[in-house]
């Protein structure tokens, strides 16, 4: 923690020496126990660990934390889309505001305990005169995505002959390094993503940093002792796959942690809550029922399910929560559109996010042959059956059903004003009453969004049926027959 007393900021080692902050142990404290030690107030105090990560409490955080209060390199194995790289971002929090470093050095030198010879030449030459700085705890984390174009010189750093002819040096000496990610991590977190993509023999160059703690450039006796944690992100399917992951830097990472999707339903409306935020104007005039967000979700939690989408690849959480944006827009645009004073999303605004939808998973075979804009059509319709049997019994709004049966069809558009959708849903017998029941609201767009939902649900259980021609009409009883004996598997759903 901080010092007691706060002296003014020192700006030589001198003045350091005789501050406030030589008496307290940040000083010559390895990152592992500064780490360890902030992270355990934290815990004790019952602090957040990682704020704004939901799904998490029971699972990852704790063998995260374990991770760490260990002082282990770890790595995140996921899929996409389960805030590994917010998880190590805010790694960050568990290091000090600040500490005092060499002004001006490239690795972050310890005043006190320097290594690279430019900082022990200055401190030798200029004594307690030698300038001070303090960094902040962000320039302390670096972070860098594997990419196959990594060199061992980006990753480790190399010997600059330029260098070493422009100021007379020999390659062995410590100042004609040119300093890698490995090195500027000093005292320091160093976070790789996608760690798979590295190639293997740049997977080496991190085996001294991990085991011995130190790093080496080329054949030249220069050694540099650096004091870091890493920490990895990785794809499963990557990280298990021959070739992929060098067995002996595998053996090095310490600890490896899982990382998933919310495994329920009340999870992940609080993800997408919180990562779809209304602000300002938007927050008074756009209204997002919650049956409406459970769809959203449930799309996602279809996606997952489904025989035709990559299991591999996975289904991130960035699906609803662009789907929920795209949901929010298009029932903006109908708003503006008409000059209406509120705008309601409802389940057909979803079938206008199918862009926000078709580009967020993989297909397997099956897939590609029905195409992504009509799966993505099949995981709404699957997630609208879900949402609506939670709410009404499989028999019930029977008589909405009937009005069709009897020659009743409906046409509706996405831009068309509350008022004018009202008017027609009134021909409907009972419909009011079952849009009712859902309890949105008083107001003309709040019904509108009703009435819709209950024909959504009547069209996902095999009640009615729609078309982008006709819109929504009665179900042909050879069909109507087929539906019933079909299974409930959401695969086998056809639209």
């Amino acid at each position: 923690m901080s010092p007691a007393r706060k002296p003014a900021v020192p700006a030589t080692l001198g003045q350091l020496r005789d501050s406030a902050w030589a008496e307290t142990p940040l000083l010559g404290r390895a990152v592992r126990q500064e780490i360890r030690d902030n992270l355990a107030r934290m815990v004790a105090a019952g602090e957040p660990i990682f704020p704004g990560i939901l799904g998490y409490d029971d699972t990852v955080v704790p063998q995260l934390v374990n991770a760490l209060l260990a002082g282990h390199h770890f790595v995140l194995l996921g899929l996409r889309g389960q805030a590994k790289s917010r998880l190590l971002r805010l790694m960050v929090r568990f290091l000090e505001p600040a500490v005092p470093v060499v002004a001006g050095c490239e690795i972050h030198d310890d005043p006190f305990a320097p290594l690279c010879a430019d900082c022990r030449e200055r401190i030798a030459e200029q004594g307690e005169r030698t300038a001070v700085e303090f960094l902040p705890r962000e320039r302390r984390y670096l972070e860098k995505l594997a990419t196959p174009d990594v060199t061992i010189a980006d990753l480790v750093g190399d010997l600059d002959p330029i260098k070493a002819a422009r100021h007379g040096l020999a390659l062995a000496d410590g100042k004609a390094v040119h300093y890698g990610l490995l090195p500027r991590a000093h005292r320091g977190i160093l976070a790789i993503n996608e760690l798979p993509d590295l190639a293997p023999k740049i997977q080496v160059g991190l085996f001294n940093a991990m085991q011995e703690g130190d790093i080496q450039f080329k054949g030249h006796p220069v050694r540099l002792p650096v004091d870091l944690i890493l920490a990895f992100s990785a794809n499963p399917e990557d990280y298990t796959a021959r070739g992929k992951i060098i067995t002996p830097l595998k053996d090095r990472i310490q600890a490896e942690i899982r990382t998933h999707y919310p495994q329920d339903l009340e999870i992940a409306l609080a993800i997408t809550a919180q990562e779809v935020g209304l602000s300002g104007e938007r927050r008074g005039r756009c209204a997002v029922p919650r049956l409406v967000r459970e769809v959203v979700e449930e799309i996602a939690f279809a996606a997952r399910r489904n025989s035709r989408v990559d299991k591999r690849s996975g289904v991130s959480q960035r699906l609803p929560i662009s789907a929920l944006e795209t949901g929010i827009a298009n029932a903006e645009r109908r708003c503006l559109i008409n000059r209406e004073p509120e705008a309601v999303v409802r389940i057909g605004d979803l079938y206008a996010a199918l862009p926000a939808i078709t580009g967020k998973f993989e297909l397997e075979y099956e897939g590609e042959l029905r195409g992504a804009a009509n799966l993505a059509r099949d995981l709404i319709r699957s997630a609208v059956k879900a949402v609506y049997l939670r709410r009404f019994a499989p028999e019930a709004n029977q008589r909405v059903a009937q009005w069709f049966e009897l020659g009743g069809s409906l046409r509706m558009g996405d831009s068309e004003p509350a008022q004018r959708s009202l008017e027609r849903f009134g021909q409907i017998g009972e419909l009011f009453a079952a849009a009712d029941r859902l309890e949105l609201g008083p107001s003309a767009a709040a019904r509108v969004a009703a009435c819709e939902f209950v024909l959504e649900g009547l069209y996902a259980t095999g009640k009615i049926t729609r078309t982008e021609a006709h819109g929504y009409g009665a179900v042909a009883p050879r069909r109507a027959r087929s539906l019933a004996e079909r299974d409930d598997d959401p695969d086998e759903i056809v639209v």
